[in-house]
């Protein structure tokens, strides 16, 4: 009886342990723009403090639960859209058109009042585990669902959502659960301060999210598979990463190890899909994979200015017919090379933020399977704001002024005599590439744009009435940087394909009006989203029609 006593308390006092903790935070999050989300600490506030901030005390077992923690976040958002496609019919693997032979923009699908309405919802839990101050090991699970998604539409038996709690019956591959993040930290590594490593699954978010972000607008959002060495001081911050984004030698939890066939191999295996020699032609090469190398620092010496200048190299060692075309994103057969400075000065109630990218390379022309990379890439953008703050009015309103650039390529839609899709029928590679960014914070929340071919003025409005809410007015006009290049959405891909002889770059403009507002204790959001985009010629002249585009959110959102 006294021992069972004696386990009761125990019990009692890691139970007590663990309701007393420190509170923790995970990396996730949505970060300071646009509807705020329910409190909770993101990875990009922790940007300078993650290497050198510990937050529990010294373990006294191997496993207490006070070193335990989680948090958790519900989103639901149901989306309409009119006028997907502007008047014409409903679009097809993203686009409104489609490439003719001669590598021309087509006019509208047939159809029309192509119009979208459904509900997504996620859920994520993370869980976190920090034996030491300079030790955590973290977990995040996500479920992102459509409703309704799973089953099969026309069988509401076994084959319907109501049965089908994981995959999606018509989409092999999409499945609703899945693992966002999963790393584990070192801080203070070697005994050397401010020395970190993070090992895993994991976010990356730098500066404003232009090139590097979550994208927790979109239902799944971004991590990454690699290794972050990261060393912060007072003064600076210093950060190294290297990234594998495609592996072909082995599968996803595949055991069989390096005894597994190449999953580009083309066999003669009855469960095999339909082989495709082109992408086979390197199954033997363990380096035909796609790997991204991160470098970037953040200053912090200068008075009332951060400057962040960066590199990135991003290697892609897939046969150049993978995806032969230049306006698919990040394409294969190529080794690009991105330099680039940001900086944000805050005066005052001023502020301006700048940010200029180049990138140069080579890459393959698509033109056959000798995959010599003989395009140059020829690429740059840049963005400017600058913005000012009344923070002595009670509703502390400000207005910003932006206006964004990055290039295109008229070249982009080159097609062969021979009918055969390739990148360029010129010597250049010069469309932008976007890389991992959180568009919406850029091109306006209907994502009708990308960092990529794009010229952009814009006009933005913020207040705060009240402690709990936040109003935003957003006016954006779009423009093509070249008009025979195509316009891309916010995944990055074409909305629609410019026709060969294409002078026109107006695409039209966007205004956007949110309202969100936050209540118990700041963990919940609601936010209501209105935006209106008005046609211009070049959809027009592309698809042979321009009826306006509205589309609107209804989100909550909620933090524990």
């Amino acid at each position: 009886m006294q021992n069972l006593f004696l386990l009761c308390l125990a019990l009692m006092h890691q139970f007590w342990a663990v309701l007393d903790a420190p509170l923790v935070y995970a990396e996730a999050g949505q970060i300071g723009y646009g509807p705020p989300s329910p409190v909770f600490t993101s990875s990009y506030e922790t940007y300078g403090n993650e290497a050198s901030s510990p937050h529990t005390g010294p373990g006294r077992s191997l496993f207490a639960l006070q070193h335990f923690w989680m948090r958790a976040d519900l989103r639901v958002r149901p989306e309409w859209r009119n006028g997907v496609c502007f008047g014409g019919g409903p679009p097809i693997a993203g686009t409104c058109n489609s490439l003719n032979t001669t590598g021309s923009g087509t006019s509208a699908f047939s159809g029309s009042k192509a119009n979208d309405f459904f509900i997504q919802q996620w859920a994520r839990v993370g869980l976190g585990y920090d034996p030491s101050p300079d030790v955590n090991f973290y977990v995040e699970l996500q479920d992102s669902a459509t409703w309704g998604g799973s089953g099969n539409p026309t069988n509401a038996l076994q084959g319907g959502d109501a049965s089908n709690h994981h995959c999606a019956v018509l989409r092999p591959g999409q499945c609703r659960l899945g693992l966002r993040a999963a790393y584990g930290l070192i801080r203070n590594l070697g005994g050397i301060d401010g020395l970190g490593v993070k090992v895993g699954r994991q976010y990356l978010v730098f500066g404003n999210q232009r090139l590097f972000g979550h994208f927790d607008w979109a239902n799944t959002g971004y991590s990454h598979d690699g290794i972050m060495l990261s060393y912060a001081t007072p003064a600076f911050d210093t950060k190294l990463g290297w990234f594998r984004h495609s592996e072909t030698d082995l599968g996803q939890a595949d055991p069989g190890g390096s005894l597994t066939p190449n999953l580009l191999t083309c066999t003669s295996a009855p469960s095999t899909q339909s082989c495709n020699s082109t992408l086979a032609q390197h199954a033997t090469d363990a380096g035909s994979d796609v790997d991204m190398v991160v470098f970037y620092n953040q200053l912090r010496s200068l008075p009332n200015m951060v400057v962040e200048p960066y590199y990135v190299l991003y290697s892609n060692r897939l046969p150049e017919q993978a995806n032969p075309g230049q306006y698919l994103a990040k394409s294969a057969s190529q080794l690009r090379h991105m330099v680039g400075l940001r900086f944000e000065v805050r005066h005052g109630n001023w502020d301006i933020l700048h940010e200029t990218a180049y990138q140069f390379g080579h890459v393959g022309d698509g033109f056959s399977g000798d995959n010599q990379r003989n395009l140059r890439i020829n690429a740059w953008a840049s963005g400017t704001s600058l913005g000012h703050t009344w923070y002595q009015h009670p509703w502390k309103p400000r207005v910003a002024m932006g206006f964004d650039y990055a290039s295109g390529d008229g070249d982009s839609n080159c097609v062969t005599p021979g009918g055969t899709l390739a990148r360029s029928c010129g010597g250049n590679a010069n469309t932008f590439e976007n890389f991992f960014p959180t568009n919406f914070l850029h091109v306006g929340y209907m994502l009708n744009g990308a960092w990529r071919n794009s010229v952009q003025p814009q006009v933005n409005f913020q207040a705060r009435p009240t402690a709990r809410d936040h109003l935003e007015v957003w006016a954006l006009r779009k423009y093509l940087a070249s008009a025979r290049d195509n316009w891309y959405r916010g995944s990055q891909g074409p909305l629609i394909f410019s026709r060969s002889d294409n002078t026109t770059t107006h695409i039209g403009d966007e205004l956007d009006v949110a309202w969100s507002h936050m209540f118990a204790d700041g963990k919940i959001s609601l936010a209501v989203i209105y935006g209106h985009f008005f046609s211009g010629p070049y959809i027009r002249e592309q698809l042979g029609k321009a009826t306006d585009q509205d589309w609107g959110i209804v989100q909550l959102w909620t933090n524990f």
